[in-house]
């Protein structure tokens, strides 16, 4: 794993579960938990409050040494100053995400359950592979399903894989065993008071701690 990514809690932010108030407080309880990678993902606030929240989210980030990503949005990241950006297949290329934030950025491509997918996202530079979803989604409730195998199998690209939907402290551990490095979380994660939050961060920390080769705690 390179460009600072490393396996672990990947926290996704969310407009109902991680609103304008609790935001940072909730990303901050997140990253004392352990998280290693923080998406902002807002789709209804105006452009003006999405680049407010994504600098203060990128202030924080930066001072926990934790790399953010923001969702589908590759211009928001370059003027937050974020480190790159997640893609979902009907959002920009990555090659065109690339050019905008160069060769340093990290970026991430939605795969769902297809590894040909995948392969087309290695070509165009993906950073990441993001499979799912595994479990039922209040986010996404419509996704196509995967299964665990798509993970073990991505491993041949040499990329990191996460693993997204449905993802919990009692089903995770299956997916890190599959051979995911990370597990993007949302409801599995926010939600409840701050001291919650931190609490399931560290308890998903624990998971990879057990199960994941390569995962380290923290200095």
């Amino acid at each position: 794993m390179s460009k600072g990514l490393r396996p672990g809690l990947y926290a996704v932010t969310d407009t109902t579960l991680t609103p304008p108030d609790t935001l940072l407080a909730s990303v901050e309880a997140a990253l004392r938990g352990g998280a290693v990678l923080i998406q902002y993902r807002e789709k209804q606030a105006p452009e003006a409050e999405r680049l407010r929240q994504a600098r203060d989210l990128q202030a924080l980030c930066r001072n926990a040494g934790v790399p953010l990503l923001i969702n589908d949005d590759a211009d928001l990241a370059r003027r937050c100053g974020a480190a790159g950006v997640h893609l979902g297949q009907g959002d920009m290329a990555a090659t065109r995400a690339r050019s905008i934030l160069g060769e340093q950025a990290i970026i991430g491509v939605t795969c769902h359950s297809e590894l040909e997918l995948a392969a087309n996202a290695c070509e165009a530079g993906a950073d990441y592979l993001a499979f799912g979803r595994f479990f039922p989604s209040g986010t996404k409730p419509d996704a196509p399903a995967a299964r665990a195998s798509v993970l073990t199998r991505a491993k041949a690209f040499g990329r990191p894989v996460s693993a997204i939907g449905g993802i919990t402290i009692d089903n995770g551990t299956p997916l890190i065993q599959a051979g995911a490095d990370l597990l993007a979380v949302i409801g599995g994660l926010f939600g409840g008071s701050i001291d919650d939050i931190e609490q399931r961060a560290k308890k998903f920390s624990r998971l990879f701690e057990q199960h994941h080769p390569l995962f380290s705690l923290p200095r």
